[in-house]
């Protein structure tokens, strides 16, 4: 199914029904009185979270919505019927804006979570609710109310506990299919990652938490280069965020360098762009995990590591991981879940951990 995260969609609640204007009209009754009812109210237009859709594609090609209105008042006391409403099912995370003024307007966070966005108009009165002691044959009826018309927004963003980050090919997609139960596409090429993927990781039978991964980012993806940056907006619900590096492309250092290809520069530049997208998602936990250890001769992992931390300034944790061979992950998952269950932990600091699970520690 194709994701699509944005979608904009007029919703139109149905009208009330006129009241009617009638007089009883029976034999051997000959002052019959008004008897005119009233209109049915229209119908609304409700928005339902669906926690088994994960894509706005519905809302792409079906723009227009409309509720029925209500049916017109009649003779004989009766009053019309209300117009059948009509429910639009979103998945949890979505948020929708007035299109015009871009205020936004509701957000549906819970599974199963149920709001109005448009509602129908109230039924005019018929000639019966005039009636009194001074007029008693009114033949005053008044129309139906319209109902809300509204040109919105539909943004989705995911809800996940923890974020991943990095330059295509970091093996983002290879670790969150070790350690959850997604299965995005692997290969080994750029972009291989189109659109977010989410996971969840389970720790134990009841303790759990959702990792969210998004296509690499760029040098340039402020200003449109490459894919990740159209999705960073999955990422500003989540706590706590994880910045992969590839560890087995820093071959030597100088020769790299001598390339174009600066891996701290490129892991500088990630920084930046997520900066410049925007400041509170910059100022997010973000702890750096060096991915591809399989790749690194053992004698030569802890100088690695230890040049790049220095020359990246990284303050953080740091962790050393092989998601290919499942390497260092479950410390990693212990750490996060820790993180995550705290809930109100804002610095940089990770969480307490058993000295056994550190595979490495802060910088």
């Amino acid at each position: 199914m194709k994701f699509v995260d944005e979608a904009f969609i007029d919703v139109a609640a149905g009208d009330g029904g006129n009241g009617c204007a009638s007089f009883r009209h029976e034999k051997y009754k000959e002052f019959g009185g008004p008897n005119g009812g009233d209109g049915g109210r229209g119908g609304h237009v409700f928005a339902v979270a669906d926690p088994n859709l994960n894509t706005l594609v519905d809302f792409r090609y079906a723009r227009r919505h409309e509720a029925k209105r209500g049916g017109h008042g009649m003779g004989s006391d009766m009053f019309g019927a209300a117009g059948a409403d009509i429910t639009l099912k979103m998945p949890v995370g979505t948020i929708i804006t007035d299109a015009a003024t871009g205020q936004p307007l509701y957000e549906l966070l819970l599974p199963g979570e149920v709001i109005t966005i448009a509602r129908g108009g109230d039924g005019g009165f018929g000639n019966m609710r005039f009636k009194s002691a001074i007029n008693r044959a009114p033949r005053h009826k008044t129309p139906g109310w319209p109902g809300e018309k509204k040109s919105l927004k539909l943004e989705l963003k995911v809800l996940a506990d923890v974020g991943l980050l990095g330059r295509p090919n970091a093996g983002k997609s290879t670790f969150i299919a070790a350690v959850s139960n997604a299965r995005p596409k692997i290969a080994d090429y750029p972009f291989t990652t189109l659109h977010p993927h989410l996971g969840v990781v389970r720790v134990a039978p009841e303790q759990s938490f959702v990792v969210a991964d998004i296509p690499g980012l760029i040098e340039g993806a402020s200003e449109g280069a490459g894919l990740g940056l159209q999705f960073l907006r999955h990422l500003q619900r989540t706590r706590l965020l994880l910045h992969i590096v590839d560890l087995a492309a820093l071959d030597a250092g100088v020769d790299a360098q001598d390339a174009g290809v600066d891996p701290v520069a490129q892991a500088k530049a990630i920084i930046n762009e997520l900066k410049k997208y925007d400041r509170q998602l910059y100022d997010k936990p973000r702890w750096l995990v060096l991915n591809k250890l399989d790749m690194v001769p053992a004698g030569e992992r802890q100088a690695r590591v230890q040049d790049f931390v220095k020359r990246l300034k990284h303050q953080g944790p740091v962790f050393e991981i092989s998601a290919l061979t499942h390497e260092g992950c479950g410390p990693l998952v212990h750490a996060i879940f820790g993180h995550v269950q705290s809930g109100q932990r804002m610095d940089n600091e990770p969480p307490p951990l058993d000295p056994r699970f550190a595979s490495a520690g802060p910088a």
